[in-house]
């Protein structure tokens, strides 16, 4: 039998290295953590009409969006007609009139007023659109801690609420995002058919290689620290990297996808966008590149004309 001494030092060895252990979990969650940044505008700064929600997500969490409605249609002279027109759609199985919509998905550490340069191109186009925080991010609900599957369960709730809008075309929805949120809304994309397009800008290729520029960046060596790093994440997140790499997910995805990427990208080079669009598959993907840098975003505010007739070609009236 053991000696109490040794089962004693034992003890409190196991308990050490527990300590240790847990220890150096939470200082790798430190180090990741999103910045939480608050609102600095709102889309009524835009002269644009908005309703501010609480959409509830998993976790028994909530989501902050703003939801700016369509344009107001031109009234419709004869009602008798418009209930007739509406009666025969129904009829003919055909979605009821409605708006083609738009969920807008930040990046890490961002929240939705920074994607509002988006709001006025896509209102004048006739696009009602959800500008949604994730969690942990600008006015959301916080949990035990933000990822890109998380990114997309958020999307997707945001999806589902904005599905069963009055005045929105259910069939005729699509996600956009920027950066961790352009990967999200392709995972998104890949598991949810009834989403009608997709539009990823700045995504990266794959999240370790995202994970090992940040590692260089804080001169962390990747053996045998960074590969302990990236597998703990992994077992956090409840996801292998290689299931939710936008090079894996494009290829699962059964509806038109706009890649969006600025040339000058120095935090996720273009060449990840090229590697994303070889690993499409039979998708039916799109490039296109503009100038500017990883919040090209806010660039492309002056490229929406080519957007724009992505979203009216493949959410046409069908």
């Amino acid at each position: 039998m053991a000696a109490p001494g040794l089962i004693a030092a034992f003890t409190a060895g196991a308990a050490t290295l527990a300590g240790g252990r847990a220890l150096v979990h939470w200082g790798i969650r430190k180090g990741l953590a999103a910045p939480r940044v608050p609102h600095h505008t709102d889309p009524g700064a835009l002269g644009l009409v908005f309703e501010t929600l609480r959409i509830g997500t998993e976790n028994g969490k909530s989501l902050h969006a703003w939801f700016i409605p369509a344009p107001a249609r031109a009234a419709v002279a004869d009602a008798d007609a418009a209930t007739a027109a509406a009666a025969a759609r129904k009829e003919a199985g055909v979605s009821p009139a409605g708006a083609p919509a738009v969920v807008v998905m930040h990046g890490w550490g961002g929240n939705a007023a920074l994607m509002l340069p988006l709001a006025r191109p896509l209102h004048e186009a006739g696009y009602a659109t959800l500008f949604v925080d994730a969690r942990c991010h600008g006015a959301s609900d916080d949990d035990s801690f933000a990822s890109l599957p998380r990114f997309a369960e958020d999307t997707e709730r945001a999806f589902a609420w904005l599905s069963t809008r009055e005045g929105v075309d259910p069939a005729r929805i699509a996600l956009l995002g920027h950066s961790v949120g352009a990967g999200a809304v392709l995972f998104a994309g890949s598991r949810t058919p009834q989403v009608a397009a997709v539009v990823s800008v700045a995504a990266f290729s794959h999240p370790a290689a995202m994970m090992r520029r940040w590692l260089a960046a804080k001169r962390i060596p990747e053996k045998p620290v960074g590969r302990y790093i990236l597998d703990y994440v992994q077992k956090t997140i409840g996801h292998r990297f290689d299931d939710i790499a936008p090079v894996a997910t494009i290829a699962r995805i059964r509806r038109p996808v706009l890649l969006v990427h600025g040339a000058d990208d120095e935090v996720v080079p273009i060449d990840e966008a090229m590697q994303i669009y070889a690993m499409r598959g039979d998708t039916p993907v799109e490039l296109m590149t503009l100038t500017g840098d990883h919040e090209s975003f806010a660039d492309l505010e002056h490229h929406m004309g080519r957007l724009v007739g992505f979203l009216n070609r493949t959410l046409a009236p069908r």
